[in-house]
């Protein structure tokens, strides 16, 4: 098997070959941090954080850069509304941040670069573009000049005619072309600013990542990913102004995850449409929001209801009381957990791996690996219907779980599961099912409870129950 990613450059799947056998170099671009994330920019630090661990458990050093974009016009606006300074309004939603990442399963990157904390490398790549040729100067603010640049559009498949039909809007009249966009902002009266060579300002959006990706990253990269929507203009322009400075591919594949909709429209902070990370993972586990995520393949658009969060939910549950079902039996089993499980439960595993591996590897189908779990669960269940089965069958299911379990991370690995709340809730469920003689699903609850590791106990005092 050989992995396959489908290449927005290319517009096809194509083997993926890393610049350095053994070793990716991949940048993701951040969030502008002048608020809390949305369940929308949820769905690409989950996409990305499977890429990696995936890329990953091949065997792979992941180099993986996300940038934080810690000022612009909207930093500026948010901190004149919350009377502090621009710094300590992305301080603020730079920690919010990276606190609604861990919570959503998602391992930190490799390095969080910041544009203020580069401004110096940002300055210096604009130079060279003006000294190329490929930049000017005109009022204050640097301009690129995208019609020297032949390839201006190959990433979204747009021409610069196309484009100069499509402006509607009154273009600045310090532009060669309309097309050209800003590198260089020149001050307004009051706003935070650097010095220049062109005077006080700060930089244009596109040019942060071209100088943070060649600092941090090299000339070329293996991966570039992001949303959909950074397609144009944003990755255009990145293409753009580093192709034209360094003579190289900014990129040798370039991925780019779907729109999250609620309703016909996309899912974004200018909208007012947004939902807060922080406001879900107060109502729904880790495991969950992933799953929801993670059952549609990442370039598909995702439509967002609380009915599908529901049943990914009930989907994660089946999951982890299997799970922990094997590790409670694995705990009180006899014998070497070490030595050989049965043919027939290493051929049954060995089948679900290879299905898991074939799909992830087909440009990471996780909505086919998941099926591939379900697989899992299925075996998990028939093999513990024999109460005597050996300590190294249980230890076979456990790690050929655990092995995509690393990557998904439907389940936590380490966090004792169940709060106090959850555990009560799911028990008054159990009790109410029992009144309406609903006996499969008070079974399914008092498995799910197995499989946190709680003993239920009968007391006249009424239903009481313990860890494990």
């Amino acid at each position: 098997m050989a992995l396959t990613i489908y290449n927005t450059l290319s517009r096809s799947k194509e083997e993926f070959i890393p610049l350095v056998p053994g070793k990716v170099k991949m940048y993701v671009c951040g969030p502008t941090v002048y608020g809390y994330i949305h369940i929308g920019n949820a769905r690409p630090v989950i996409v990305f954080d499977i890429v990696r661990s995936y890329l990953e458990q091949l065997g792979n050093d992941v180099d993986y850069v996300v940038n934080f974009t810690d000022v612009d016009d909207k930093l500026i606006r948010k901190a004149e509304e919350m009377n502090m300074t621009v710094p300590e309004v992305a301080e603020k939603f730079i920690a919010a941040f990276l606190e609604d990442i861990e919570g959503l399963g998602a391992r930190p990157a490799t390095r969080n670069p910041r544009v203020t904390q580069s401004m110096d490398l940002i300055i210096e790549f604009i130079k060279e573009l003006v000294d190329k040729g490929y930049a000017y100067e005109s009022g204050g603010d640097v301009f690129y000049r995208t019609a020297k640049f032949e390839s201006y559009g190959k990433l979204s498949r747009q021409n610069l005619e196309e484009l100069q039909f499509g402006i509607r809007v009154e273009v600045d009249s310090r532009k060669e072309n309309p097309e050209d966009f800003v590198l260089w902002k020149a001050a307004k009266p009051g706003e935070i600013f650097w010095h220049s060579p062109w005077g006080d300002g700060r930089p244009g959006w596109h040019i942060e990542c071209s100088a943070m990706a060649r600092e941090f990253l090299g000339d070329t990269i293996d991966i570039h990913g992001g949303g959909q929507d950074l397609t144009f203009p944003h990755h255009e322009c990145e293409c753009a102004q580093s192709e034209a400075l360094t003579g190289k591919p900014l990129a040798n594949y370039w991925m780019h995850n779907g729109f999250l909709n609620i309703g016909d429209e996309k899912m974004s902070k200018s909208l007012g449409n947004g939902l807060l990370v922080k406001d879900f993972l107060s109502r729904y586990k880790a495991g969950a929001i992933r799953y929801f995520m993670l059952s549609t393949h990442y370039r598909n658009p995702l439509n967002f209801s609380e009915e599908a969060l529901q049943s990914a939910e009930k989907s994660v549950e089946r999951i982890a009381s299997a799970a922990g079902n094997v590790k409670y039996r694995l705990d009180l089993a006899e014998g070497d957990a070490a030595g050989e499980p049965s043919a027939e439960l290493a051929a049954s595993l060995e089948a679900i791996l290879k299905q898991y591996h074939e799909k992830m590897q087909d440009d990471f189908n996780t909505p086919d690996a998941i099926t591939a779990v379900f697989e899992w669960v299925n075996a998990a269940n028939l093999a513990m219907a024999d109460n005597n089965l050996p300590a190294a069958d249980l230890a076979a299911l456990l790690k050929a779980f655990e092995d995509m379990n690393a990557v998904l991370r439907l389940v936590p690995e380490t966090e004792e599961e169940g709060t106090d709340d959850e555990i009560e809730r799911l028990i008054e469920e159990r009790v109410e099912a029992r009144k309406a003689k609903n006996w499969s699903r008070a079974d399914e609850i008092r498995d799910i409870l197995n499989g946190m590791g709680i003993v239920l106990e009968d007391t006249p005092q009424g239903m009481r129950w313990k860890r494990k």
